[in-house]
């Protein structure tokens, strides 16, 4: 497993970033979503509670130009799952999974964000609260000047204690981003929901972070707690 905190000091731009594990008690599934931004755009946003999960908004709606993919649910909650994405594919993986299909069937007409020259990859997971497991995605362009979409699962059927698996956008702040590669990287969980969610907010590049979401959600008993940091608002929920 690597460190953590390591993994994100030394990437100035991840971008875009799921976490998911288990606490080392095995009591409580864990989940973390941070977004970053370069663009003004895109940091011009805020995380706020939207029913169980979360959702992006403006920070000044007078500023925004575009949300075609600034503003969407990172966060929801369907059925007996959790999903969290980079994107509106979130409400689409929630309509599979109440009509009985499956996390592939879901993302198998999707493909990365239309934003040319970056071709942003769309990172999604979904986690099963009835035992912690879960599966993590990536969509990303293959890298030709009319790129083909490449599409990737990473199934974690048996989520082990103290550990979490780490997915995320970019590889740097190159002009364009390098996408993500390899498989989703292994991961120490901290044991407490404000270790986590400390830790990563401090990691994360004091220029580029935006919001932070992190939460805890008991196996057994299914009650949660959250955590919400919004470097707009100077606030931390």
């Amino acid at each position: 497993m690597r460190n953590f905190e390591s993994l994100l000091k030394e990437n100035k731009y991840p971008g875009r970033g799921i976490v998911f594990g288990k606490t080392s008690n095995a009591r409580a599934a864990v989940a973390a979503y941070f977004i970053m931004g370069r663009s003004d755009n895109s940091k011009n946003r805020v995380f706020e509670a939207e029913g169980s999960g979360i959702r992006t908004r403006a920070f000044d709606e007078a500023t925004l130009t575009d949300p075609s993919l600034v503003i969407y649910s990172p966060v929801r909650f369907c059925k007996n799952m959790m999903v969290v994405t980079n994107g509106s594919q979130t409400d689409a993986i929630c309509e599979h999974i109440q009509n009985g299909d499956g996390f592939i069937e879901a993302l198998s007409s999707w493909s990365f964000e239309p934003d040319e020259p970056i071709y942003t990859p769309r990172i999604s997971g979904v986690m099963d609260l009835d035992d912690g497991a879960y599966s993590l995605s990536l969509l990303k362009a293959d890298g030709q000047k009319q790129p083909n979409c490449l599409r990737f699962f990473f199934d974690y059927e048996a989520s082990v204690p103290g550990e979490g698996h780490f997915i995320h956008t970019y590889e740097g702040d190159g002009d364009p981003p390098l996408p993500f590669h390899g498989e989703p990287v292994s991961v120490v969980i901290p044991a407490d929901i404000d270790s986590l969610a400390d830790m990563i907010w401090e990691s994360l590049n004091e220029e580029y972070k935006v919001s932070l979401f992190v939460r805890h959600i008991d196996l057994k008993t299914k009650h949660h707690i959250t955590r919400i940091i919004n470097r707009n608002l100077r606030s931390r929920e």
